[in-house]
């Protein structure tokens, strides 16, 4: 091989090599940021990951809320009518967080089976319900009924 053909051989090996690279870089990248969703039912059954990054969302449970006075931790439970799953939580939860409302945790299960959220969002208005946890809660047969319905009947 005469050495002009051996450097564009070495060219295009390094070529090769950055762009696997690159690629293998982004490709880690992003599935740092994926967040799968669990229903409750699937989290209790241990289909979700622990110490993993991801979402559950649910009804909250009635009568469930447990603040610490001392502090912004609360805990609380989340259904999906079927299985419950207890949520653990530090900071300031939405001003639409309620008993019986829906929501959406992101966080990670621990070794105990607790969900430890990092972030907790409610739902904005009486007709809205993320399309996940809707699915969830359809799938276990205890969709509520929107208000419209209710003042229906």
């Amino acid at each position: 091989m005469n050495p002009k053909r051996k450097q564009r051989l070495l060219l295009v090996i390094f070529l090769v090599a950055g762009v696997s690279v690159a690629v293998g870089l982004a490709l880690y990248a992003l599935n740092q940021n994926i967040n799968l969703f669990y229903s409750p039912t699937q989290i209790a059954e241990g289909e979700a990951p622990k110490n993993t990054r991801i979402r559950a969302g649910g009804m909250v449970v009635e009568g469930s809320v447990i603040r610490d006075q001392q502090s912004l931790h609360v805990a609380f439970d989340m259904t999906d009518y079927a299985k419950t799953v207890t949520v653990e939580y530090t900071g300031i939860l939405p001003d639409l967080f309620r008993e019986g409302q829906g929501i959406v945790a992101q966080g990670e299960l621990d070794s105990n089976g607790v969900f430890q959220a990092v972030e907790v969002l409610a739902k904005h208005d009486e007709n809205y319900m993320p399309p996940e946890v809707a699915e969830a809660l359809e799938a276990a047969g205890k969709m509520p009924m929107p208000a419209k319905e209710v003042f229906n009947k």
